[in-house]
């Protein structure tokens, strides 16, 4: 069903696109990332104009996110301090909630975006957890903006080789070996972080030692 995304009109792709993408930031479980993907996948092929499908998810993103945190807002505390099923649980989510958003809101807004649970219900913990609403706007368009275009131009760049990976493994697939290598860079990073540290660690008990020695004395 994905792949009809390739072979509909171009106009009819841009609103597919819009239509899962802003549900699915709205919290709606669609799959929106996966459209973005294979529109990007077409606009490699010449089917649809990426600078359109990256702008189309970007809105859709934003709004479908500002929608979701209205309904946070709105209704979900509500939701969550009802009495009936799991009450304690439910509470026990906003009071840790709170705190969370009120030191990490906007990472979690920004970063959520890559994430598929935090992608569907980062903008309904914001709203429910009060943050403000001028910053979530600010920091869910950079984030909207900046997820439409790193894995639109992702999807784009890639062509076959990502679109018969897809074919081959199925999204699934293709998400699971897109997390293996955002693990491997990210371990790739820390392992560099981790070195600079500990040279400069042993560069300082180095100095300490020559102190200590009397060997780093000022001169006289």
């Amino acid at each position: 069903m994905l792949f009809a995304l390739v072979k509909i009109p171009s106009h009819l792709g841009y609103l597919a696109v819009a239509a899962l993408v802003g549900g699915e930031s709205m919290g709606i479980p669609l799959p929106g990332e996966t459209a973005l993907i294979v529109a990007g996948l077409a606009a490699g092929r010449g089917k649809l104009d990426i600078v359109a499908v990256i702008a189309v998810a970007s809105a859709a993103a934003i709004i479908g996110d500002n929608l979701g945190y209205l309904i946070g807002r709105a209704a979900g505390r509500r939701l969550l301090t009802a009495q009936g099923p799991f009450e304690t649980h439910r509470r026990m989510l906003l009071d840790r909630g709170e705190p969370f958003f009120a030191r990490h809101g906007p990472k979690a807004v920004f970063l959520g975006r890559w994430f598929a649970g935090l992608r569907i219900g980062a903008a309904w913990l914001a709203g429910i957890n009060r943050m403000r609403w001028s910053s979530f706007l600010v920091w869910n368009a950079l984030g909207g903006i900046a997820w439409a275009t790193s894995v639109g131009l992702l999807a784009y760049a890639a062509g076959p080789a990502a679109e018969s990976a897809l074919k081959t493994f199925g999204i699934a697939g293709l998400a699971l070996a897109a997390l293996v290598t955002v693990a491997w860079i990210g371990h790739a990073r820390l392992r560099r972080r981790r070195a600079v540290a500990e040279a400069e660690a042993g560069a300082e008990l180095e100095r300490a030692g020559a102190v200590v020695a009397g060997v780093d004395v000022e001169p006289s």
